[in-house]
């Protein structure tokens, strides 16, 4: 049954551009039908506290875990529906792509056929599958298992392509590890194809750019740096304005002054907050370990770590990324904000219906208080407090 229309009233409604004051937002039958000086008479309206702020639901396209669960794990419709419920609630992600660290072939198509069967079981939020890995470079592994960083071989874009029009496909490779013509067979197939945990000097991740490159997978993280002579992959990245470029705003994994150089040369239009979250957010038994392919990894505050210091995806929410943007990346609140959903949904090709505040987008909306923290959220016109 269709719910009823209903109203949000907030005195500070970000568009996905810029903050207007006090304005309406009507929903109906999912959609946002008008926005609004005042609600039209006889509809429900639900009032935001003074302060808060009302924007478009957050994107993530690199969610690693959350609720306890990792996808590697547990790649079930269940979990994967516990991931993304996490974080709606903690996080204010209405829309993101659960993602599969480097793995087997096998792990490979379990993890699309699960990521299917919650699409076609109507997970809330669920919008394709991120594949990071395995065809990523031993020398920049990160904290990706290198027993699972295999050789690309005849077969493997069909199989990292296997979700077909049933969801979106992220591939995150390091391009001087594939035959040329991999990313345009790729993209050819309707995947979408990042650069990252790369040590190429610069000229294959070009190759790649040619080829239809998206963009890079964590900026600055597990990528060969920019050198007096060499650009790297971090100067091919920042230096090209057609590449987007995820980045992870926590504190740990950029220093803030990198944050603001990245925000500075490729502008919030391409620049967008990533979580690259693994499964103790929102874990509802608070365990300060989990394993990644036998490997203890520890939480200490908000930072993540196998026993050597290698960092191990985030303790972040995408709420908290914006946080960090606006209070220490130099980015404006509005900006920082747009980088959390109108950036990502672009880089998605899904602008058209998500990332804004107007009439017939999604009603995909987060409300926030003063501090950043989720008051609730819609997710196609389901209201869900979390406060």
């Amino acid at each position: 049954m269709t719910a009823p229309p209903f109203a949000l009233l907030a005195g500070r409604v970000f568009d996905g551009e810029a903050f207007l004051s006090d304005r309406a937002v009507v929903v109906r039958d999912g959609c946002i039908a008008d926005l609004t000086l005042a609600p039209p008479a006889g509809l429900r309206v639900h009032r935001l506290p003074e302060g808060a702020i009302l924007a478009p639901g957050f994107v993530d396209v690199q969610v690693n875990g959350g609720g306890g669960v990792l996808l590697n794990d547990d790649p079930s419709p269940e979990g994967i529906a516990r991931i993304a419920a996490a974080h709606r609630r903690l996080g204010g992600t209405t829309a993101l792509l659960p993602t599969l660290i480097s793995d087997t072939r096998p792990a490979i198509g379990t993890a699309i056929d699960g990521v299917a069967a919650a699409i076609a079981a109507g997970v809330p939020g669920i919008l394709g599958i991120h594949l990071e890995g395995p065809f990523l470079s031993s020398q920049r592994p990160g904290i990706h298992d290198p027993a699972r960083l295999i050789p690309f071989e005849a077969g493997d874009v069909a199989l990292l392509t296997g979700l077909g029009a049933r969801g979106l496909t992220l591939v995150t490779l390091a391009p001087e590890t594939v035959p040329l013509g991999t990313v345009a067979a790729l993209r050819a197939r309707g995947a979408r194809v990042c650069a990252g945990h790369t040590a190429d000097d610069g000229t294959a991740l070009r190759r790649a750019l040619d080829e239809g490159l998206d963009g890079v997978t964590h900026l600055f993280n597990a990528m060969s740096q920019l050198g007096p002579r060499e650009a790297g992959a971090v100067g091919v990245a920042l230096a090209d304005p057609r590449l987007f470029a995820g980045i992870i705003a926590d504190g740990y994994h950029v220093g803030d002054a990198q944050l603001g150089i990245a925000r500075r040369l490729k502008g919030p239009e391409r620049l967008m907050l990533v979580t690259d979250a693994m499964s103790p957010v929102g874990d509802p038994e608070a365990r300060r370990t989990f394993t990644l392919f036998g490997r203890t990894i520890h939480r200490d505050g908000d930072r993540l770590a196998g026993a050597d210091g290698t960092l191990a995806g985030a303790f972040l929410t995408m709420a908290g990324a914006v946080r960090h943007m606006a209070a220490r990346g130099g980015a404006s609140l509005e900006e920082a904000l747009a980088m959390a959903s109108l950036t990502p949904a672009r880089f998605l090709g899904l602008d058209g219906r998500l990332g804004r505040i107007a009439p017939g987008y999604a009603a995909d909306l987060v409300a926030l208080d003063a501090d950043f923290g989720v008051l609730g959220t819609c997710l196609g016109g389901d209201l869900a407090w979390a406060r």
